[in-house]
């Protein structure tokens, strides 16, 4: 137990010491207002954790008008094995960005360890692909008239993350880093390729049962990068007769958010989500769209307990 004891106490530490960085984020990595079902895409010991084969595919498109605007399509896969203790996991990532078009192909492995008889464990996650860039300078239009003369690319860079995940059935929080290695990634501010510097991730969230048919569900996602403000995204979303959701979610100086789901049967649940940006930015755009399938495999003979995140 003591031993136990201090895994926790260092867990609680390091997402301290997160929370204290002087750093800050800015959009290098894909954003997405239903993080918390799509949790693998950046913490990799969340693989395994629905206990059953999952299969998560997400489709955003942002700021609906703006040309060259970014648009994700994302798939994970990951199913646990041995009596649940590891998890492998396949995360797919696709990002359209103006000119450049970015792919993230990551295989995503996690090792749990049970901390208490109340079944909170302590799940360490490691994450190792590829980041594929390819750009096309003809597409679109520049500030900086000279970018489209310069040559196309295309760049393989290798990736390698890792996570922590304390979670029970009633809560979780996770910390993550995504990518130790210096990529290049498409700067659209900069309208260039530039290095891409290392991404902190801090999830976190809790069930509250309100009655027998209705369940509050608030998570928080903060993202950190050194030399840009901390990018927090706060949501609330409300579980109706284990069938239905309804929320809103709001981004720090960036957009607010309805969220609505519906679980169609045990294995297939559909989410949807519409940012409304609260920036300048929103004389321009009419909003972004986010749309979201998950499938899972139900074990035969097994009877689990609901997982609500």
């Amino acid at each position: 137990m003591i031993q136990k004891s201090l895994i926790v106490r260092g867990v609680i530490s390091m997402v301290l010491l997160t929370l204290m960085i002087d750093a800050g984020f800015a959009q290098q990595d894909p954003q997405y207002t239903q993080y918390m079902y799509n949790t693998m895409s950046v913490n990799p010991a969340y693989a395994g954790q629905r206990e059953v084969l999952s299969v998560t595919g997400l489709y955003r498109t942002q700021w609906v008008g703006i040309d060259g605007a970014p648009k994700t399509q994302t798939l994970g896969i990951h199913s646990p094995l041995r009596n649940d203790k590891i998890g492998l996991g396949l995360s797919i990532v696709n990002d359209a960005l103006g000119p450049a078009n970015e792919t993230y192909i990551d295989a995503n492995f996690s090792y749990s360890i049970q901390l208490n008889e109340s079944l909170t464990k302590l799940s360490f996650g490691v994450k190792a692909g590829a980041h594929l860039l390819d750009t096309d300078w003809s597409k679109g239009r520049f500030q900086n008239s000279d970018v489209v003369f310069q040559d196309n690319i295309s760049l393989f860079s290798p990736t390698i993350g890792a996570g922590l995940y304390l979670h029970n059935r009633k809560w979780y929080i996770g910390l993550s880093v995504p990518n130790f290695l210096t990529t290049d990634h498409y700067d659209d501010f900069q309208e260039s390729v530039a290095k891409e510097r290392m991404n902190y991730y801090l999830i976190a969230g809790y069930v509250f049962d309100l009655n027998e048919n209705t369940k509050f569900k608030p998570a928080a996602l903060f993202k950190a990068v050194s030399g840009a403000p901390i990018i927090a995204d706060v949501s609330a979303n409300f579980l109706f007769h284990k069938k239905f959701t309804l929320g809103a979610a709001w981004r720090w100086d960036d957009s607010i958010s309805g969220l609505a789901g519906f679980q169609v049967t045990d294995g297939l649940y559909i989410g949807y989500a519409y940012d409304a940006t609260t920036t300048n930015l929103n004389n321009y755009n009419s909003g972004s769209h986010e749309i979201m399938l998950r499938f899972e495999m139900q074990k035969l003979g097994r009877i689990l307990s609901p997982r609500f995140f």
